[in-house]
């Protein structure tokens, strides 16, 4: 099978697209950030029926990729949440722990990588400098709005790069 001939991405963010976040925000309105406790309980985090219900739609027609800003060392938490919730498996892909740039610039880096030998069908972000980014790259997106925005979250994404 030639990359032509396989099935188009959709790609997924988590947090607050699939996964509600708003019980873990406290830990990001200290100061400082406590960024270990905000990682450390995404295993508790409820999941979002309306992402949820997304993803198991898409993944009718395309193949699931799932694209956060969550540090590399929340792999083995963020793949139990996944499978937890019954989510179609897919290839997740995270932020170096190390890296610290905006998550706009993380996430469009790696959708024009993916977009070389795959058709991306749609993005889905709660994202919105993520989601006007991927816009004017040419990208199908939907903004996931089912969340209330978190000031402290949006901060975190653009000016702090840390999820």
């Amino acid at each position: 099978m030639t990359d032509s001939d396989k099935l188009p991405l959709a790609v997924f963010d988590l947090d607050n697209t699939l996964a509600d976040t708003a019980h873990r925000q406290r830990f990001l309105e200290r100061s400082p950030r406590d960024w270990n406790g905000f990682f450390a309980a995404a295993p508790e985090d409820p999941p979002i029926p309306q992402g949820i219900a997304l993803v198991l739609e898409s993944a009718e027609e395309c193949e699931i990729v799932y694209l956060t800003g969550r540090p590399e060392r929340c792999r083995r938490d963020t793949l139990a949440w996944l499978a937890a919730q019954g989510l179609p498996e897919g290839r997740v892909y995270m932020r170096r722990n190390d890296d610290r740039r905006p998550a706009r610039r993380t996430k469009l880096e790696i959708m024009k990588r993916l977009a070389r030998t795959r058709e991306i069908r749609v993005l889905v972000d709660d994202d919105e400098l993520v989601c006007e980014d991927a816009r004017r790259a040419g990208f199908n997106v939907v903004r996931a709005r089912w969340t209330a925005p978190s000031a402290p979250l949006e901060v975190a994404q653009e000016q702090e790069g840390r999820t």
